[in-house]
């Protein structure tokens, strides 16, 4: 496995860092990796060698104001802000790789983004993997407390509202403490502004949803406390795709590639 790291200039003049890796042979086909609120692409170096080792060659962006990338710390305002860049990224591997086919794969925050961007442009993938999507951000919330939300995050978009528990992330505690102490990680508080863009999306995803065609495969882990299940099952229930998988880790944690089952 080759790995390479480069960047781009997106929306606003941020700086977008982004990671490829490529087998030692020729590729059979591209994935491209969207990674989950407050991390970073090098978290899934794991994860690319065991893509690589299926042929495929990977990219992966840090999403704007995440790991290496330019802009204000986990601050959003509009969904399309990620996907505009992902689109980049999307549109540089497909030049790289003419002919392959190409597939989508988002985590968590980042499967959201990976969501929001297949219904725009699906005509551009294969297939698409959806991995803990945070789809559902509001269950258990007062219907209220969550328009007071919204209204907080549109006219006071910095404030910060709540922090993700890293002991939620894995089940193993190697993974917790790397987490936690790697410089990358975003490890305050989540912002009005991004929390806003997340609950938005949870709005207005549901009635897209019969309209994405392509092969989708949904995993989730049941013991899931950052990303509601509900919402991967709802995405594999609403899709219209005729090639629908969905895939349920039975007691597992949020990163199901970082549990001890890998």
């Amino acid at each position: 496995m080759q790995h390479t790291e480069s960047s781009f200039t997106g929306g606003g003049a941020i700086p977008i860092v982004y990671d490829v890796w490529s087998p030692d042979t020729a590729p059979s086909g591209v994935l491209v990796l969207s990674h989950g609120l407050g991390e970073h692409a090098r978290r899934y170096d794991h994860v690319a060698e065991r893509l690589t080792g299926l042929g495929l060659v990977v990219y992966a962006l840090d999403h704007r104001g995440h790991g290496r990338s330019g802009g204000k710390r986990v601050h959003a305002t509009a969904m399309r802000e990620f996907t505009d860049d992902l689109d980049v990224l999307v549109d540089l591997a497909a030049h790289a790789h003419p002919g392959l086919p190409l597939f989508l794969l988002g985590h968590s925050m980042g499967g959201a983004i990976a969501l929001a961007y297949a219904l725009d442009h699906q005509d551009k993938l294969t297939g698409l993997v959806l991995s803990g999507p945070a789809v559902i951000v509001t269950s258990g919330t007062p219907r209220p407390v969550v328009e007071v939300g919204k209204l907080v995050g549109r006219f006071l978009p910095s404030v910060p509202v709540q922090k993700l528990d890293s002991r939620a992330v894995s089940r193993d505690p190697a993974v917790v403490a790397a987490y936690d102490a790697d410089p990358l990680v975003h490890h305050g508080l989540v912002p009005a502004g991004l929390a806003r863009v997340l609950v938005l999306n949870e709005e207005s995803v549901e009635k897209r949803l019969p309209s994405l065609t392509v092969p989708l495969l949904v995993m989730h882990g049941t013991a899931d406390r950052l990303a509601d299940p509900a919402g991967g099952k709802l995405v594999a229930e609403r899709a219209g795709s005729e090639d629908v998988t969905l895939k349920l880790y039975d007691g597992f944690f949020h990163e199901v590639f970082n549990e001890p089952e890998k």
